[in-house]
């Protein structure tokens, strides 16, 4: 089809597509009849013409193994080579500019570019990170119901958001679980890689992969797949990965040590400065002499020595922690949260006399309410003004909106009344109060950060926003299943309501964006034009039905799913996905068959990834917190590859017939 793609026909093929003959659109038969056509002639013109395209080929393919083997070495990284090979290609003369540069006007690019932002918000307002914690309650730490319940929960989430962005959330989620269980997280981050691979085979939008294909047969004049149309594949597959996964992980993770966090956790502190029993929860009845009263008229610190931390206020239809200060005056329905260090103190008294009602504390030291309160471990550096001062003296709460609560000299914990400590060069400090001053403590000259505890990264920025969130996904679904507009549109009214709604801003939204991947996707496209203009499409596609055609549709359906993983060894899934597209798609072309099976195979085997870490950035991700080496991906990948084969070779046909 090379010569004929620079003659008439070329025209009159792209032209003509609302006919139909016998059934299929008059573009394919034609385009079929040229094929014919071209393998009759054997005329001294076109055999010119064929030697020429020869030329042409050979470079496209030189190029293309220059490519596949500096994606494979990571020298240099994935985007400059497709930013340099979308350079090259056009000064060679296989492809115009336009083409070279046709990527950035696919819809596709600005489809997956949306879904990363509506990704991201989902994480903003905690909408995955919630998820993670069902899977904590009702997982506990019991492996097997784990494993299956990690990789289910993995699937579903990455159906509607970036793969890698599940991983990236659930890497710290899952190492928590592996440290508190004392199970090695190498048993645990293959499970979490391999669903997060299986969760591309479950919609349209969840992987880049199906997308590139879905793009692929609308160029060639078909509808696409609609956006559940994976899942009778992906499901069968999930299935069968997590029966093996539960057998294969009893292999991994052999050797490798419970994983302990890189700083400490919220825990550590508590049981180091004895904070346990110190804390209190309390809400203000209607009668409470408190009620109307600012906290500095009540003087808590120094009469009784009590820390206000935080107070839970009731605000529409919820409840919100507002940061207490000398002038908050209290409300009745208030609930106090409450240090307590005097020594002799005697809470029932103390309730009975202030008129307050004690209530349930699930954590230790308000540990379970992590999300809205924190702590920080600070160091008194020399020429602190600090220095020889108390924390009341000091003014430490109006300066720094955080309350102390620990303090050491040197290693020892003081265990007098902190508030009449003063303070030395070396001294630690432990404060406590709301995350966003103790984000903004880093810019206190008077005192050095020393650690950030392990929660500050599982903090959720807008929580308040996460039913706004869910209802727009699901709109975003919506839209996307009754085809009411098309997905692109869809997808873009979604990043547009989640800006409106508060779920996200403008620099969160470019900054979720995974530019790299996206040059990735631009920058491999002509290679897929320049193989149509080559002929390097039809050779490949010749060459497969030469070797298996006579077997049936179904060994050439399996032969397009080998060679796609196999390619797939070397480059990104996605990468993949655009070469092998438009070869699956002349295969199918070839037999006179759809395209349907020979595009979902190759959407199905760009997915399975399995094999090597380089394979797609799930795997990479996981490489370090697993400890794996390249071996435990293929011994475990290749099984899970050969299982999705069958899957695709037994039920594609079915779904989508020949």
């Amino acid at each position: 089809m090379g010569f004929l793609r620079r003659s008439l026909p070329h025209r009159v093929v792209w032209s003509v597509s609302a006919d139909y003959v016998d059934g299929r659109r008059l573009d394919q038969t034609i385009m079929l009849t040229a094929r014919r056509f071209a393998r009759r002639c054997t005329g001294s013109s076109l055999r010119g013409l064929e030697g020429r395209m020869n030329t042409d080929l050979a470079v496209v393919l030189v190029l293309l193994a220059a490519t596949i083997i500096m994606f494979a070495v990571n020298r240099p990284r994935m985007d400059a080579v497709a930013l340099i090979m979308m350079t090259i290609l056009p000064l060679t003369g296989v492809v115009t500019v336009s083409d070279a540069l046709t990527g950035f006007s696919d819809p596709n690019i600005i489809l997956i570019a949306a879904l990363f932002v509506v990704g991201e918000a989902l994480v903003r307002t905690g909408v995955a990170q919630r998820t993670g914690d069902v899977l904590i309650r009702y997982a506990g730490s019991r492996e097997t119901r784990l494993v299956a319940l990690l990789m289910m929960l993995v699937a579903g989430i990455g159906s509607f958001m970036s793969s890698t962005g599940v991983v990236a959330i659930f890497i710290p989620i899952v190492l928590r679980i592996a440290a508190n269980a004392g199970i090695s997280p190498g048993r645990l981050m293959m499970p979490l890689s391999v669903g997060a691979l299986i969760s591309g085979m479950m919609t349209l939008v969840a992987t880049a992969p199906n997308l590139v294909v879905n793009s692929q047969l609308i160029r060639a004049g078909q509808e696409g797949f609609s956006f559940f149309a994976f899942m009778p594949f992906g499901v069968p597959v999930l299935l069968l990965a997590i029966l093996f996964m539960l057998v294969a992980r009893r292999w991994l993770g052999k050797e490798t040590p419970a994983a302990s966090a890189k700083r400490p956790r919220l825990a550590d502190w508590i049981e180091a400065y004895g904070l346990t029993d110190r804390e209190m929860r309390v809400r203000l009845d209607k009668d409470s002499d408190w009620c109307g009263k600012r906290l500095d008229a009540l003087d808590l610190r120094a009469s009784q020595g009590i820390n206000v931390i935080a107070i839970e206020r009731g605000q529409g239809f919820g409840r919100k922690l507002i940061k207490p200060s000398a002038a908050t005056e209290l409300q009745a329905r208030d609930a106090l949260f409450l240090d307590i260090s005097s020594a002799d103190f005697e809470p029932e008294e103390f309730c009975r006399r202030s008129g307050l009602h004690p209530l349930p504390i699930s954590g230790h030291y308000f540990s379970d309410h992590a999300q809205e309160i924190g702590m920080v471990e600070l160091m008194v550096p020399p020429g602190s003004p600090l220095i020889d001062r108390t924390v009341t003296e000091a003014r430490f709460r109006s300066e720094h909106d955080l309350v102390v609560i620990g303090l050491k000299h040197g290693t020892r914990p003081v265990e007098a009344a902190i508030s009449s400590e003063p303070m030395q060069v070396g001294d630690t400090l432990l404060a406590v109060g709301s995350w966003r001053a103790i984000r903004n403590v880093h810019q206190a000259r008077d005192l050095i950060v020393l650690t950030m505890p392990a929660e500050l990264d599982e903090v959720i920025e807008r929580p308040s926003r996460a039913p706004h969130a869910l209802v727009i996904l699901g709109l975003i679904v919506a839209m996307m299943v009754s085809g009411i507009v098309a997905n692109v549109q869809a997808a873009l009214i979604g990043c547009l309501l989640l800006g409106l709604f508060g779920c996200i801003d403008m620099n969160g939204a470019y900054r979720s964006i995974h530019w790299q991947s996206l040059i990735v996707i631009v920058g491999m496209l002509p290679f897929s034009v320049a193989l149509q203009n080559t002929g390097g499409v039809e050779l490949a596609a010749s060459a497969l039905v030469s070797a298996v055609g006579e077997a049936g549709p179904r060994m050439a359906l399996a032969a397009v799913f080998v060679l796609t993983a196999i390619l797939g060894l070397f480059i990104s899934n996605t990468a993949t996905a655009v070469l092998m597209a438009p070869v699956a798609l002349a295969v199918a072309y070839e037999l006179e068959a759809s395209p349907y099976p020979f595009a979902m195979t190759v959407a199905l085997a760009a997915s399975a990834a399995f094999m090597t870490p380089v394979s797609s950035p799930v795997n990479m991700l996981v490489v370090g917190p697993g400890n794996y080496s390249f071996s435990d991906f293929l011994w475990v990948g290749v099984p899970l590859t050969v299982m999705t084969l069958i899957v695709s070779v037994l039920l594609v046909p079915i779904v989508f017939p020949f």
